[in-house]
């Protein structure tokens, strides 16, 4: 699809159109960042209205180039193109910016705002999340294209900040992208050399062009407001295929406005009355707020004209495509419905059958059968596979200019990988895993935090999950990761206590698809579960059960997760020698657990019956469920170096020691 023209004088009525809407629409709320899309506004019209492929009726249509504002508190240039170039943001919204049930937040949000592809704001995630983007289409190319067509023949562009290349996650995906020559990355850098403190030479002194290409990538620098200058980079970077693209942009923030031009005062404070006033007359524009010139509308009209075309032939394509190609047709379709066969539950805990061991070898297997059972799930880790057990024996790796593969090499780059997990779940056609030590989380943590926000499918697999993981010592030993997870809203936080609580840990992840679950696993063997009825999904889905009853109403219950289930049935063994009768419960996921009907608690965990509940790992949510009278058998600080039986003696998680722990609480 050629480019249709653009003539500098509708170039810059274009662009003076976004100018003046985010100016209006922040005044409005006398709240916002107006400095960016001001002195965006030139290419970014341009990127949309000439290089940009999309469809406004159909927002997540799988032919299309995605765009990311990554600086995204300059959400009113994002929303200016989405109005403008008919999506369905009416005006009336842009009036509405940042207020309660507008569809212009702050911040861009996806699944809020149509058009809008990621949730953008914490900087330097749009950055990566558009290299998971890249990354996804690469390898779904690899599958799907033949020699006519290729449904993935994409670019993912975004508008990239100063803060997006100082933070260090950004660092991260750059150097990822640049290994794996991702081409179909095109990134616009809006060089304005400003921050909020005031000019970026404060503390940023790099040279970004040469870092760049040193990490693999094609740069070029342009006049941000020369429309033919960048019209040009644009052009370079979509026929550049081994190289990602960064277009260095050198841009004013404020652009148009007489007194806040180039200034730190225009980056996230309205400019004020005087000074609206003054770029209006700067620009040669009316008094009229939130003003669009019938010349604008006539050249986005006629530019949804020409998408409207482009979409009906790429349609028509596509099904020529489905004809010729019947088998990646049924593949196009089970991998982009992510399809779940009706016997994966089955399968998963078949793959586990009579195994024990520690659950992230548990885990293992039953990748090897998810694998099997569903084409979409592709992942890998943060060069710790060895010690997660997360390669799919079947595949080959994902390699540069070799993306057929599900075998991911993230490289020692848990930021960057969680982000990227983000951008593969919204690109679509795949459900990601990812897995590092559970101590690393925190590295994971804000990226996580937007899957839970964006409700994507993103599974994290998270393994030496306590102090138990032994003479690594406590810079290793996770004691608050695991409670400060389950704090995070939307994340599913599972942690199995054997062979079979893995497989349906895994059975609910890939059923999810509402949201991110977390798989938290053990370096250590842990025993086979005896259980007094057969567990399966129905059961497991509700957060925790009764692994051993003990009577209608026991002296006391001892809830557990992952590898103290274990510990809890053997310290009940000694405590019912000795004439206390005590039940376990096991609580795979404590969140979903709390979620339940109150009757359904009140079914396992008896008014007035002693409560305790063991892990290895700080209280946090379990004091809910404990009351005021409860015990928490657990850690308060950190661990230590020695080796597991060691730290179990010393910090109090022998039976011998949990059973005396419970005795006393119980008066025996």
């Amino acid at each position: 699809m050629s480019a249709p023209v653009l003539t500098s004088e509708d170039a810059r009525l274009g662009a003076d159109t976004l100018r003046m809407l985010a100016v209006d629409a922040v005044e409005a709320a006398n709240s916002g960042h107006p400095g960016l899309p001001m002195g965006a506004a030139d290419y970014a019209f341009l990127l949309w209205h000439s290089h940009l492929r999309f469809a406004p009726t159909d927002p997540e249509w799988a032919g299309r180039d995605r765009f990311v504002l990554s600086a995204g508190h300059g959400s009113m240039l994002v929303y200016g193109l989405l109005h403008l170039f008919g999506f369905d943001l009416p005006l009336d919204e842009l009036k509405r910016f940042r207020q309660w049930g507008s569809r212009t937040p702050g911040h861009p949000e996806f699944g809020h705002t149509p058009g809008v592809e990621v949730t953008t704001g914490p900087l330097g995630q749009g950055f990566a999340m558009g290299v998971g983007m890249a990354l996804a289409a690469r390898m779904a190319s690899a599958r799907f294209a033949d020699e006519r067509f290729d449904p993935c023949g994409h670019q993912v562009y975004a508008i990239v900040s100063d803060g997006d290349l100082m933070e260090g996650i950004s660092q991260e995906a750059a150097s990822l992208a640049g290994h794996l020559k991702l081409g179909n990355i095109v990134y616009i850098y809006d060089d304005n050399r400003i921050t909020i403190e005031g000019s970026t030479d404060l503390a940023f002194s790099d040279d970004t062009a040469g870092r760049f290409t040193a990490l693999g990538w094609q740069v070029q620098k342009v006049d941000g407001h020369d429309i033919g200058q960048v019209g040009e980079a644009l052009w370079r970077a979509k026929v550049e295929r081994d190289r990602p693209s960064l277009i260095i942009a050198r841009t004013h923030i404020a652009h148009g406005s007489p007194g806040k031009h180039d200034t730190a005062a225009a980056h996230g404070s309205p400019l004020g009355a005087e000074e609206v006033a003054a770029t209006r007359r700067n620009l040669g524009w009316p008094d009229e707020l939130f003003h669009v010139p019938e010349r604008v509308r006539e050249i986005c009209d006629k530019r949804r004209e020409e998408l409207v075309a482009a979409y009906a032939a790429w349609e028509d394509e596509f099904r020529r495509w489905r004809r010729r190609n019947p088998d990646k047709a049924r593949l196009w379709d089970g991998m982009w419905q992510k399809a779940i066969p009706k016997d994966l539950e089955t399968r998963l805990l078949a793959a586990v059958e009579g195994s024990t061991g520690a659950t992230r070898a548990l885990s293992g297997k039953v990748i090897q059968a998810a694998a099997a059972a569903m084409p979409a799930l592709a992942g890998g880790s943060a060069d710790l596979e060895p010690s997660t057990n997360t390669w799919i024996a079947e595949s080959p790796s994902v390699l540069a200019g070799s993306y057929r593969g599900r075998n991911l090499h993230f490289g020692i780059r848990e930021h960057a990988m969680a982000a990227v997990m983000n951008g593969m779940a919204r690109y679509g056609c795949f459900i990601p895993y990812g897995a590092t030590f559970l101590v690393f989380s925190d590295y994971c943590r804000p990226s996580i935090r937007l899957a839970a926000l964006m409700k994507q499918q993103a599974i994290y697999v998270f393994t030496h999950d306590s102090i138990f993981l032994g003479e690594d010592g406590p810079t290793h030993q996770p004691v608050e990761q695991l409670s400060s997870l389950r704090l995070i809203p939307n994340l599913r936080v599972i942690r199995p206590a054997d062979g079979p609580e893995t497989a349906l840990a895994w059975n609910a992840a890939l059923r999810r698809a509402d949201g991110p679950t977390a798989l938290i696993l053990t370096r250590q063997k842990v025993p086979a579960i005896t259980r007094e009825e057969p567990l399966d999904a129905k059961t497991f889905a509700k957060g925790g059960y009764a692994v051993r009853q003990d009577g209608a109403t026991p002296d006391v219950v001892i809830m557990a997760s992952g590898s103290e289930v274990g510990l809890a049935l053997a310290a009940a063994d000694i405590l019912a020698g000795e004439g206390v009768t005590a039940r376990v419960v096991s609580v795979p996921c404590l969140e979903t657990f709390l979620a339940q009907p109150e009757a359904y608690r009140r079914r396992l965990l008896p008014g007035r019956v002693p409560r305790v509940a063991v892990e290895a790992g700080l209280g946090g949510l379990w004091w809910r469920l404990l009351g005021t009278g409860g015990l928490f058998i657990g850690m308060e600080g950190f661990g230590a170096s020695a080796p597991e039986k060691v730290l179990a003696e010393q910090f109090g998680f022998t039976p011998p020691q949990v059973a005396q722990r419970v005795r006393e609480l119980v008066g025996r």
